[in-house]
C-alpha cells in the first residue's frame, strides 16, 4: 500500500500548546465520566451499616483464633541467682519454659513427622519492656502474664491487665 505524505504546514508553539491542553482536558472528562458510571456514591446510611458491620466480623474472627486463654503468676527469681548483667536474659528464658510446659507447647523437632510448622511461642513486646524496664540487672521477682493460644498452636504471652 502506498501512502501519500501530506505537506506539513507551519504551526506556531502557541497552537501546540493549545491544542496539547485541549486534549489533556478531553482525556480528563472521559475519566471523570467513567468513573461516574463504573459506581455510583451510596447512601449516608448504606455507609453507616457497613461500618457497624465490619467491627463486628472482625471482633468474631479474634474470638474464634484464641482457643485457650490463661493468666499466670510467673516466679523470677531464679534469675536472681545469674551474674547481674545476665538476669533480665535469664528473665525471659523462665518465662518461655514456663510458658512451655503449663500451655503444653511442643517445641521438639521431629524429623519424621514435619507435616507442618511448628508452634511459635511470642513474647509482647509491653511484657519485655516490663522485664527490662529497671535494666539488665535488676529484673522483676515476679510478673504477671496472660497467655493466649490460637487455633494453629502459637502461644503469645502479654502483660496482664492492670500491671
Amino acid at each position: 500500500m502506498v501512502t501519500e505524505e501530506q505537506p506539513k504546514t507551519p504551526v506556531s508553539e502557541e497552537t501546540e500548546e493549545a491544542a496539547a491542553e485541549a486534549l489533556e482536558d478531553k482525556e480528563l472528562e472521559e475519566t471523570l465520566k467513567e468513573e461516574e458510571t463504573i459506581e455510583p456514591a451510596p447512601e449516608p446510611a448504606e455507609v453507616e451499616e457497613e461500618a457497624e458491620a465490619k467491627p463486628e466480623k472482625k471482633k468474631k474472627e479474634k474470638e474464634e483464633e484464641i482457643v485457650e486463654e490463661r493468666v499466670y503468676v510467673i516466679p523470677l527469681g531464679r534469675a536472681s541467682v545469674r551474674p547481674p548483667k545476665k538476669r533480665a536474659p535469664r528473665a525471659i528464658q523462665l518465662i518461655r519454659e514456663f510458658i512451655t510446659k503449663h500451655m503444653k507447647l511442643e517445641m521438639r523437632v521431629e524429623e519424621e513427622e514435619e507435616e507442618g510448622e511448628l508452634p511459635q511461642l511470642a513474647i509482647n513486646e509491653e511484657l519485655n519492656e516490663k522485664i527490662w524496664g529497671r535494666g539488665i540487672e535488676k529484673p522483676p521477682r515476679k510478673i504477671r502474664v496472660r497467655a493466649a493460644k490460637d487455633k494453629d498452636g502459637n502461644v503469645t504471652v502479654y502483660l496482664a491487665e492492670g500491671e
